[in-house]
Order: structure tokens, then sequence, then C-alpha cells
């Protein structure tokens, strides 16, 4: 009985440990994105604007940067937990929003009500955005479901999201590309995947919308803790499987559609952050793990843009360009990691 007290006090430690890690990051990216730029900006001076907002700088630091960084945590957050979703949908550690298609599916439809407004001279609001991508995610998703009921495989599975992705983004670009706009640079570089632009409008209009399905998820924490289990182990404990399957579709397709609407398709977060969170808690409790997978994808995300605005100032990189970077190896470790776990 001791030795088993002690190794749940030495979890409890593991798991405050990595919560206080993960805030510490948040706050030091917190206050590096706020100070770096095309424009290097002092502590100093950046707390006296925070505190009074004043000062030659508080446009940049207020209307600029403050709206990127909130959009890059909110958004890198939703992210993530739409991944461990899907995840845990699929039963699979590869599947997320990017790799299925979802994410592409938001963008080209997101891209087509865009266009179609902007030729008719008006401009979009956020709540058609999150509409727009919220219908082509669950398009996407919808074509990804009937795939899964001919494929059993899941690897022909990911491949053919991969292959929707694929379609889905070669339409957008051609779509964008021959889109006739004063805004088509806006409209291009929103199509690569940027924090960029996004107004403190467009967070009053995505906060609530990205809370509610946070709050959703978090409250299938019991369900998915079952679902882990087995299918027959979470309907023997009453869970709804049929309704459960519908309310993670629902969930993950309504936070990865706020990402494309606002920020475009990013790669890999939804894939790579849940994993990282999970070796670093050493658990897959959902109680702990989703609001672990909303720090960690918000961390990862202010890092990436923090680089992608940064390493080559005045050029901004594309931001699924630096997450991919920094992603792409982890995936590629789970494959490999999968793939031996399967040969032993």
């Amino acid at each position: 009985m001791g030795e088993q007290s002690i190794k749940e006090k030495k979890k409890h430690r593991r798991y405050l440990l990595s919560f206080c890690v993960l805030a510490v990051l948040l706050f030091l990216l917190l206050f590096w994105n706020l100070n770096a730029g095309s424009l290097d900006l002092s502590l100093s001076e950046v707390g006296r604007i925070l505190l009074h907002r004043e000062g030659e700088n508080a446009a940049i630091v207020w209307d600029i940067r403050m709206p990127r960084i909130c959009a890059a945590l909110v958004l890198g957050g939703a992210l993530s937990v739409s991944g461990f979703l899907l995840q845990t949908f699929f039963a699979n550690p590869i599947a997320g929003p990017f790799v299925l298609g979802i994410s592409s599916g938001s963008k080209l439809a997101v891209a087509l009500v865009m266009i179609q407004m902007l030729q008719a001279g008006r401009i979009m609001g956020s709540g058609l955005m999150i509409l727009a991508a919220f219908a082509g995610a669950m398009l996407s998703m919808g074509f990804v479901l009937l795939l899964s009921h001919r494929v059993k495989q899941m690897s022909l599975l990911v491949i053919s999201g991969v292959m929707i992705g694929y379609i889905c983004s070669a339409i957008t670009d051609f779509l964008v590309t021959f889109a006739d706009d004063s805004n088509i640079v806006n409209l291009h570089n929103w199509s690569m995947g940027s924090f960029s632009g996004i107004s403190w409008s467009n967070l009053q209009v995505l906060l609530p919308v990205v809370g509610l399905a946070l709050a959703g998820s978090f409250c299938l924490s019991k369900p998915i803790s079952a679902y882990q289990m087995g299918e027959v182990y979470a309907q023997n404990m009453g869970v709804n499987i049929r309704a459960f399957r519908v309310a993670l579709i629902l969930l993950s397709s309504i936070l990865s559609a706020c990402v494309a609407a606002f920020a475009g398709p990013i790669s890999f977060v939804g894939i790579a952050v849940p994993h990282l969170v999970k070796s670093l808690f050493g658990t897959a409790r959902p109680l702990l793990i989703l609001p672990g997978c909303f720090l960690g994808g918000a961390v990862f995300c202010l890092f990436c843009d923090l680089i992608a605005r940064t390493v080559f100032a005045p050029t901004e990189l594309s931001i699924s360009s630096v997450t991919a970077i920094f992603g792409a190896p982890v995936v590629i470790y789970i494959m490999v990691r999968r793939r031996s776990q399967s040969l032993q």
C-alpha cells in the first residue's frame, strides 16, 4: 500500500511539473513575441505600453502584436485538441486535421466564399468565415468516414486523407492564383498559413466559439477515457458510442475550422503536439491531456510564429513551413516506433 502511494505521489508531481513547464514556456514566449519583430522593443518599453497603453509604439504592441499572439495561443491550442480528438476517434496517433484533409477542406470552402465576397465588393465577416470553414471540414470529414467503411487499413485511410488534402489545396491554389482582387496578397498569405492580420474584432467572434468547443471536449473526458480502453468497455460503462463519435467529429471539426478560417492551413500541430504532451505527462488520461494539449499547442505555435516573423525579418515565413520543420520529425518517429512495435 505504501509503495502504491509513493508511485501515485510521483505521478502527481510529474503532472504538476509538466503543467508548470508548459506555463513557464508560455509566459516566456508571450513576452518574447511582444518584444521581437521587425522592430525590437525593450522589456521596459513593452511593460510601460501594457500598463499605460502609451508611447509611440503602443499601436504596434496593442493593435498588431497582441491580437496575433492571442490568435497563435488560442488557435494553436485548438488545433492540438482537435488532433487529440481525431486520434481518439480513429484510435491512431497519426490522425490529425491536416493529414486527414480536414484543414484543406476548410481552406477550400473559405477561399470560395471569400473570393465571391471580394468580387461582390463585400468583406467576409468572422462568423461567416467560421461557418464556411466548418462546412468544408464536415464535407472532408464525411468523405473520410465514407472511405473508412471501405478501407479497413488505417494506413490506406491516412493516404486517402492526404490525397483529399492535396486535391483541395490544389483547387484552392488555382482559385487564389486567378482571383481578380486588390486583396489578393492577403488572400495568398492566408492560403499559405499565417497568424498575421487577425484583429481584436476577429478574436471577439473566435474566442467564444473555441471556448465552447473546448468546454465540450473537456466534458467528454470520462467517455474518452472509457473509449481508450476499447469500444466494448465503453459500451459496458454506459457510453452511447454513436452519440460519442458524433460529438468527437463535431468538436474536432469546429476547432480545426476556426483555425483554417482565421489562419489558413497549419500542418503537423494536431499530430505532433498531442504525442509530445503524452510523453511529457507520461499518461494518456484525457482529464490531463486535454488542458495539456491546449497549453502545448499554444507554446508550439507561439514558438513557430516567433521564428516565422523574426528569422528572415522583414520577410515572413509561412507558419506551416515552420511547424513542418519541427512537427514532421515527430510524426516520422511515431510511424517508425509503431512499425517497430508491430514487428516485435
